[in-house]
């Protein structure tokens, strides 16, 4: 194990393994998906000069405390970021390479969704500095884009889709499966005419439903029938794996698929365990000040968190995270990938050794492998992650 003073100095500077980022978050949606447990609201009038200019003093502060990092990436999520105007876009961008250096590779991607007016601000992002966008489409066929609670068809999803790709050298867009009363066979097909698409990335996620949502309200007055059962869901997400892998696509992260020069360098600054700013309402954030990482969260409903800013503050008071804690999120977080986690780095952020004896058991098990001073989760791993992880973090 490393010495104490050694550990430290590795402590000060931990974040750069992952990077440096931003995160925006713009709360406003034009409908709320049924499935959806984000920070979203419907606002049909907003003020867009007035939440840039909160983004831009919310920016001035946090540079204040944090200045002279490399920015590798900037990230505008929400909600759905594509009702934003290119200028409000173009604003907080300018105002990041004000304060920050920008890496000669930094990423700005920005998420959209597919409906006509969202797809002709494209072009405008593009002029503003955006060069990656991530398309909501969620499902290729209308019948369940409805029972998703989208508004766009599929034929508005193929038509922004290639207005993205005439704009931008880098278009990801996001499916849902485990849909309701959905087949094998059903998603292998919608699963390759995705393929046959993508550019360079695709984000597959299996349908959760959450408490809180329209979904989970329904799941728990016994409304949302047709849902596969665990054993239907493990054969989905394996053949999800086989399919994309033939197209190239492996994955990357559990439910991230890319070719190998393109995952989301933005999500890497997250799995790899680095500093990430985060402004808007909401936003979580990690940053570490002199030695200490700290974990920040903004105030959640937009009017409160326009108020805070104006007071001085989007954020609720912050939260020290102790090295125990510092090393649990990483190997949570960097267990996801298929680059595995360092052990080194995890022994010197938990300041203790790993645990042998479940690493020897899930390597027998055939969850994990342990090579040249990582660990790996297996395929199938990966379908009961958070389990193997438990049982890795276990006292």
């Amino acid at each position: 194990m490393p010495s104490a003073n050694s550990s430290m100095a590795v402590l000060a500077g931990d974040w750069r393994n992952g990077g440096f980022g931003l995160y925006v978050h713009w709360p406003f949606c034009e409908a709320k998906c049924p499935y959806c447990d984000f920070n979203s609201h419907v606002v049909r009038l907003i003020d867009q000069t007035a939440w840039a200019n909160a983004y831009l003093r919310e920016l001035d502060r946090v540079a204040a405390e944090i200045p002279c990092r490399v920015l590798n990436s900037i990230f505008f999520g929400g909600g759905t970021p594509s009702l934003m105007h290119p200028d409000t876009v173009a604003t907080v961008i300018e105002a990041a390479r004000r304060h920050w250096p920008f890496a000669n590779d930094i990423e700005i991607t920005l998420e959209a969704n597919p409906g006509s007016v969202e797809a002709g601000r494209f072009a405008g992002y593009r002029d503003g500095g955006v060069n990656r966008v991530s398309i909501g489409i969620q499902a290729l066929n209308d019948p369940d884009l409805r029972r998703l609670g989208r508004i766009h068809s599929v034929a508005e999803a193929r038509a922004a889709f290639d207005i993205a790709r005439d704009c931008f050298d880098r278009v990801s867009f996001d499916l849902i499966y485990a849909r309701q009363d959905q087949t094998l066979a059903d998603w292998e097909a919608e699963l390759r005419q995705a393929l046959s698409m993508a550019v360079d990335h695709l984000s597959l996620y299996q349908l959760t439903i959450e408490n809180g949502t329209a979904f989970g309200d329904r799941y728990d007055a016994g409304k949302l029938r047709g849902l596969p059962d665990d054993d239907r869901a493990a054969d989905l997400y394996a053949l999800t794996q086989a399919v994309s892998a033939e197209f190239g696509m492996n994955r990357y992260e559990v439910s991230n698929h890319a070719h190998p020069d393109a995952p989301s360098r933005h999500n890497l600054i997250y799995w790899r365990y680095g500093d990430y700013v985060g402004i808007g309402p909401g936003a979580h954030g990690r940053i570490t000040l002199n030695g200490q990482r700290y974990a920040t969260e903004a105030h959640r409903a937009p009017g409160a968190w326009l108020a805070a800013v104006d007071n001085g503050s989007g954020e609720k008071p912050r939260h020290c995270i102790d090295m125990a804690d510092q090393a649990d999120e990483y190997a949570m977080m960097s267990l996801r990938l298929t680059e595995g986690m360092d052990i080194e780095r995890y022994q010197t952020l938990a300041n203790r050794p790993i645990r042998s004896n479940a690493v020897d058991k899930l390597i027998d098990l055939g969850m994990i492998r342990q090579d040249q001073g990582r660990i790996f989760v297996q395929d199938q791993g990966f379908m009961i992650l958070n389990a193997v992880i438990a049982e890795l973090l276990a006292d």
